[in-house]
């Protein structure tokens, strides 16, 4: 499951940058790949004329738009707004499969299993991920030393 939600994050940043990253649940950084791929793409690409194109009612529609985009957009625009997807997708699969920037003892409580990312002691569920834990029995953990 954690391989497919992965590559889930990853397709869908690839569509649009940001959105993988809601998909699992980090709204900061989805935040910050929507805004970066949206400021970048209000700055390199002809809208202008995308605008005077008219909206999207067909198939031939899209190849308007996209000859559009491939004779008006230098490849320098091309290429920074591909690395920005291509960025998001790469960020978005290593969170999704539980690889985060921050250290291993970074956390100071409790780890989900499934995610590792740090829980509430008190709930039944990682909170992150909702997979079920199984509650601590501190008779149990006595017992062990």
């Amino acid at each position: 499951m954690t391989w497919l939600r992965a590559l889930l994050a990853a397709g869908l940043s690839v569509i649009m940058p940001g959105a993988g990253h809601v998909l699992i649940r980090d709204w900061l950084r989805a935040a910050a790949f929507a805004g970066l791929f949206v400021s970048a793409s209000a700055l390199f690409l002809p809208i202008d004329q995308l605008t005077a194109a008219g909206p999207v009612t067909s198939v031939d529609d899209i190849t308007v738009y996209a000859d559009i985009m491939a004779a008006e957009t230098d490849a320098i625009a091309q290429f920074l707004l591909s690395f920005i997807a291509l960025f998001a997708a790469i960020d978005s699969t290593f969170r999704a499969l539980g690889h985060s920037s921050v250290g291993a003892d970074a956390t100071e409580g409790p780890t989900c299993p499934e995610c590792g990312k740090e829980i509430d002691a008190d709930l039944e569920f990682c909170h992150w991920c909702t997979t079920r834990l199984e509650p601590v029995d501190p008779e149990a953990e006595t017992n062990d030393l």
